[in-house]
């Protein structure tokens, strides 16, 4: 009777052109070379430089006039705010004062306030490089869909040191009906950059994260600013017609690929 072949593994040296090939594929960290019980030392180097680039991520200040500049062409005005955390480590000691407009913040909102049908906000999170990346491009795609669909938006806000409930305080003091957050998410170790994109619908002081839907991973390597785009037009379609968002909400939207070219993009 004869034994199954064992399955190849990294330390294999007739394996390593397989995974080479594979780890084209995806960023995940798989098949690591190893030295011993030990990684070997060039994908522990590359543990810790990610490690270190996710570190940097969280600590970074996020470019806020360079930020206005890049949304200038949007042709809408432009607010930048603080939120109650007065710089970088009490932010990160304190997730309850990102989560609250600083006072002048609440100032500078009160006299643009409206009836606007939606706010867009921008915060940095724990990502600034995340905004600085991939905000414009995203609401490059997007605007031109609300735009269609005659959404009355306000002034674009950018908060500092902000988290994603400080949205709700946002719209409060804008008198806007609904906040989309565009927020730095917490950095991984193969994407110290990626970009959450967070809906509500009438947010209010009592407003929990099972009120809200989310798309995350919004980078080129992740979900694609044309992909995130079409499915946030559809969610907040979906919430304007609906009343509500968050767990009542599913995003049914398909893909891109689906509506544009009928088939899943995997099949294209």
């Amino acid at each position: 009777m004869s034994r199954a072949k064992p399955p190849a593994t990294p330390g294999d040296a007739s394996a390593s052109v397989t995974w080479s090939k594979l780890r084209t594929l995806t960023t995940a960290r798989i098949g690591l070379a190893r030295s011993g019980a030990s990684l070997a030392t060039p994908p522990l180097l590359e543990f810790r430089l990610a490690h270190a680039r996710a570190r940097d991520a969280v600590h970074q200040a996020a470019d806020f006039r360079a930020l206005t500049a890049a949304f200038a062409g949007f042709g809408m005005p432009v607010l930048t705010v603080e939120s109650a955390a007065p710089d970088r480590p009490t932010y990160l000691m304190r997730p309850d004062l990102g989560r609250q407009l600083a006072p002048a913040a609440r100032e500078t909102l009160a006299s643009h306030a409206g009836t606007a049908d939606l706010v867009i906000t921008v915060a940095d999170g724990l990502s600034a490089q995340a905004i600085e990346r991939h905000a414009a491009p995203l609401l490059g795609a997007l605007l031109p869909a609300l735009a269609a669909e005659h959404w009355r938006l306000a002034p674009l806000v950018l908060v500092s040191q902000g988290r994603v409930a400080i949205g709700d305080a946002v719209a409060a003091a804008l008198g806007a009906a609904a906040v989309v957050m565009l927020i730095g998410e917490r950095p991984g170790l193969s994407a110290p950059d990626s970009l959450g994109a967070y809906v509500t619908w009438r947010p209010t002081p009592a407003t929990t994260d099972a009120d809200r839907n989310c798309i995350s991973n919004i980078r080129p390597e992740g979900v694609g600013y044309p992909d995130a785009a079409f499915k946030l037009a559809y969610l907040l379609r979906e919430m304007r017609r609906r009343g509500l968002s968050g767990v009542g909400l599913k995003d049914e939207s398909g893909s891109l690929g689906e509506a544009v070219l009928g088939m899943p993009i995997e099949e294209r």
